[in-house]
């Protein structure tokens, strides 16, 4: 894919759930699992295979290829949302980009352009 998915309106809070795979044909499905599981409204935006891990510019073998998937929150299901996300390890997109974790390109620089401030 080569941009950004459109957000809807009101979901702001971009999310990335990694190593989850949910598939274009499932996605009403992971809509309903996330509202009967959650209480929470997302809306799906994509899956993105994660490139190769690095150190000091070298690839780390049989590192990538994984499957995260990148879903918004709406505005006003964030606060319920915050502690229970990480019951499964979904995490905040400003996070997983944060330069503290985002040590290598992984996903492609577009997705920084997902993150809400």
């Amino acid at each position: 894919m080569g941009e950004n998915i459109k957000r809807e309106k009101d979901f702001v809070q971009v999310c990335v759930w990694t190593a989850c795979v949910v598939g274009v044909d499932k996605v009403d499905e992971f809509v309903e699992l996330m509202s009967n599981h959650f209480g929470v409204r997302v809306q799906y935006l994509e899956e993105i295979k994660t490139g190769p891990d690095t150190v000091d510019g070298t690839i780390v073998p049989e590192t990538g290829n994984r499957n995260d998937l990148f879903f918004a929150v709406h505005k006003d299901d964030i606060n319920k949302f915050a502690i229970k996300r990480m019951e499964v390890g979904i995490r905040w997109i400003e996070d997983v980009l944060s330069i503290n974790n985002y040590r290598c390109a992984i996903y492609p620089e577009r997705v920084h352009d997902y993150k809400s401030w």
